[in-house]
Parts: structure tokens; C-alpha cells; sequence
């Protein structure tokens, strides 16, 4: 039987059909970070997009639709969130004219009729209120553009919606586009058939977003480091005070629990021995590092010590396939940034195959100046997680499959 990577690696690729003279639309995701004035502060998301795009240029595609969201509209318009404010940036990293589309529906014509190769981007998918909630109409008004659907937007694919999986009911030709497959074969080397020493890296704010991962995960690692904010909740399960730090009192008997199961599996967890704690997070005006029993009255655990350190880097040093999915402190802030930092670069000098779990790990990644130097970044954070818990995304389920 084969393995939830496996049947998501199945998928038929783009380069296994002909796309001459069809009609494509490609769900890419441009869901890219700008600042108050609209300008891109990282156009990574879109620079993924670019191979399969341009693949479908130079093999002759009668036109090409790009279909993408950017932030969460809910379904109303919202001039912050139009993709107007991107379609500079996507004719520069192209070197190719984009016609942008408003109101698809209403203008269909002038996507229908577009000329050979021409590349069209449709306005927001979010502003239709039907697009997350899978609606049938919008997925066929979306089918109804093409004869290939291209799901080349990882970072969405564990959602079911019409631009993702609602519009495969109604095209005949869907397949993976060259981002997609990165992604799943790249998770496949890390989870499938890894290289042992096998070591988890993870962080984050909450236990409870990562309750599913780390019971998955188990039987699949030898080393699992727990770190920030949540591994506060390990350590008061254990019995430390952690005064006014971030803790999950829900989660104590879960984060026993999984302490257990990972010592029956013969899994070796590694929680911070020493951190840096403060007197007031936004404003702090006492910083100091304790050990993790000598947490002071009234403060916070911010980031992992110095020690920790120490220790996460030799268990690191000596893995060769390392996932790394949340940071070890609040690195937003510098005062507090220097745990994750510091772990960004222990896992950029090994040898190990490494992997970054999208979001905020791969913001510190970048942060650090170390993003060239890990082996994959994901583009998806809430996607790559579901991968990590042993999920099946829905963007990959309705998609051809490589031996049909």
C-alpha cells in the first residue's frame, strides 16, 4: 500500500502533457508580504511561479490564466488586497506584458479571446465569496477558461477550495505544475526515505497547533528539539515554574503524554535548559538569562539561552536529515531573536539534508542570511505542516495520477 507522500508524489506533472494551442489556467500563489504602501517585501512566492509558467509560453499554450489570492478579504472587495499591486513586479520577473482581468465573470471575452501565449491574471480568486467555501459556480465559471488546470500553489493546497480542488470536477486535463512537485518530492526525501539520524526542529508559539506533527512524527525521527513559546508548556508539565511565560495549561497532560510516547519509541527529546526571560515583552527593560528552574516572579521565557544553545547545536551537528517547522523565540523582536538565529545557522552549516517548514521559519531563515544555505524551504506554512501531521492535501487528491 503506499504512503500518504507517496500517492501525493503519483500526481501527473506538467511536462507529462501537451499543452500546444490549449487554454491553461494555472493556480499559482501570489500571496506575497507588501508593506502599508503596497509595496512587495518578498516576491519569493512569485519567483516559484516562474518556471511553470514560462514552460507553458515556450510550449505554445493558446494563453496562459493566472489564478491566485492575496490576504483574506472574505469575499468583499478590497482595493489593499487587489492584485494590481503586483503585476509590476510579475511583467519584471517574467520579462513578459500581463493583461490583469477584474471581474472574470462579467469580462469573460476578454480572457476567451486573448491570442496565442498571452499571459492574463485575474483580479483577487478571494473576492468571490464562493471561492472558499468550494462553491460549484465559481469552479465552473474557473473551468469554463481552460482545457489543463495547472495546481502549482502549494501553499493553498490544503484547502478545498474552487480554485483548488472545485474546479478539477470540471476539466479533464489537471495536473501538478514544477512548484508543486518540488514540494511533495522534497518532503518525500525528508519523511519517506530519509537519512538517519533523522532530527525534528520545533518551535512556534503553541503545543496545541503541533499536537498532530509530533505524534506523527515520532515514529519517523530519532531526535525531536522542542523550543519556544510551547516548549514552555513541556517544561511546567515537568514541573518548572514558568511564572508569566506563554503555557498552555490545556495541553500539560497532552505535552506528558507525548514525552511518553516519544521515550517508548526510543525518541530522544531535547527541551532548553536555560532562557532569556523578561519583565515586560513589548517594552522590556530586564533581560536575563536562567536556567529553566530559576525563571524569576512576574517574567516571561522570551527565547532560548545560550546553553540551549549549545546543546540543540551538537544534536543538530549530528543529524543528516533535519526538519525544521518554528522558531525558538520571538525573533520579530532582535533583543529576542538570537536562539532561532543562532539554530538557522547550525542547521545551515551541517551536511544534513535540511528542510524548512514555511512561514515564520522560513522569515527566520531569510532573517539570518541563511536561506540559501538549507536544502528546501517550503513555500507553504499551513500546508506544510498537514504534510508533517501525515495528511493527504486536497490539492493533490483530484489531480491525474502519473500510472492512470
Amino acid at each position: 500500500m503506499l504512503s500518504n507522500i507517496e500517492l501525493m508524489q503519483n500526481v501527473k506533472s506538467l511536462k507529462q502533457i501537451d499543452v500546444k494551442d490549449k487554454r491553461v489556467l494555472i493556480r499559482v500563489d501570489f500571496n506575497v508580504p507588501m508593506d502599508a504602501h503596497h509595496n512587495i517585501t518578498d516576491d519569493s512566492r512569485i519567483k516559484e511561479a516562474i518556471h511553470t509558467i514560462n514552460y507553458c509560453v515556450d510550449h505554445e499554450a493558446k494563453y496562459i490564466v493566472l489564478v491566485t489570492h492575496l490576504g483574506r478579504p472574505d469575499g468583499e472587495i478590497d482595493p489593499d488586497y487587489s492584485l494590481k499591486h503586483i503585476i509590476k513586479r510579475l511583467e519584471r520577473l517574467l520579462d513578459k506584458k500581463v493583461d490583469f482581468v477584474e471581474d472574470f465573470i462579467n469580462n469573460k471575452e476578454l480572457v476567451l479571446s486573448s491570442g496565442n501565449s498571452k499571459i492574463i491574471l485575474l483580479e483577487n480568486i478571494r473576492f468571490y465569496v464562493g471561492e472558499t467555501k468550494n462553491d460549484e459556480t465559481l469552479s465552473k465559471e474557473l473551468a469554463s477558461l481552460c482545457d489543463v488546470f495547472v495546481n502549482d500553489a502549494f501553499g493553498t493546497s490544503h484547502r478545498a477550495h474552487s480554485s483548488t480542488v472545485g474546479i478539477t470536477a470540471f476539466v479533464e486535463t489537471k495536473v501538478a505544475g514544477f512548484l508543486l512537485k518540488r514540494e511533495i518530492d522534497a518532503f518525500a526525501k525528508a519523511l519517506f526515505k530519509p537519512v538517519a539520524p533523522i532530527c525534528l526542529v520545533v518551535g512556534g508559539a503553541k503545543v496545541s497547533s503541533k499536537i498532530t506533527l509530533l505524534n506523527n512524527i515520532i515514529p519517523k525521527v530519532n531526535k525531536i528539539i522542542i523550543g519556544g513559546a510551547m516548549s514552555n508548556t513541556f517544561l511546567k508539565a515537568l514541573g518548572y515554574d514558568m511564572q508569566k511565560s506563554l503555557v498552555e495549561d490545556a495541553y500539560l497532560e497532552e505535552a506528558v503524554k507525548i514525552l511518553k510516547n516519544a521515550k517508548e519509541a526510543k525518541v530522544n527529546v531535547y527541551l532548553p535548559v536555560d532562557v532569556v526571560i523578561t519583565d515586560d515583552i513589548k517594552h522590556p527593560i530586564d533581560v536575563k538569562i536562567v536556567p529553566v528552574q530559576d525563571v524569576l516572579q512576574d517574567f516571561s521565557a522570551v527565547d532560548i539561552g545560550p546553553a540551549t544553545v549549545k546543546l540543540f547545536e551538537e544534536v543538530i551537528g549530528m543529524s543528516n536529515t533535519i526538519i525544521w517547522n518554528g522558531p525558538m523565540g520571538i525573533f520579530e523582536i532582535d533583543r529576542f531573536s538570537k536562539g532561532t538565529y543562532r539554530i538557522a545557522h547550525a542547521i545551515a552549516d551541517t551536511y544534513a539534508y535540511s528542510i524548512v517548514g514555511g512561514g515564520d521559519t522560513a522569515n527566520a531563515a531569510e532573517m539570518a542570511g541563511e536561506k540559501e544555505n538549507i536544502s528546501f524551504i517550503s513555500t507553504g506554512g499551513g500546508a506544510s505542516l498537514e504534510l508533517l501531521e501525515g495528511k493527504v492535501l486536497p490539492g493533490f487528491v483530484y489531480l491525474e495520477k502519473s500510472d492512470s
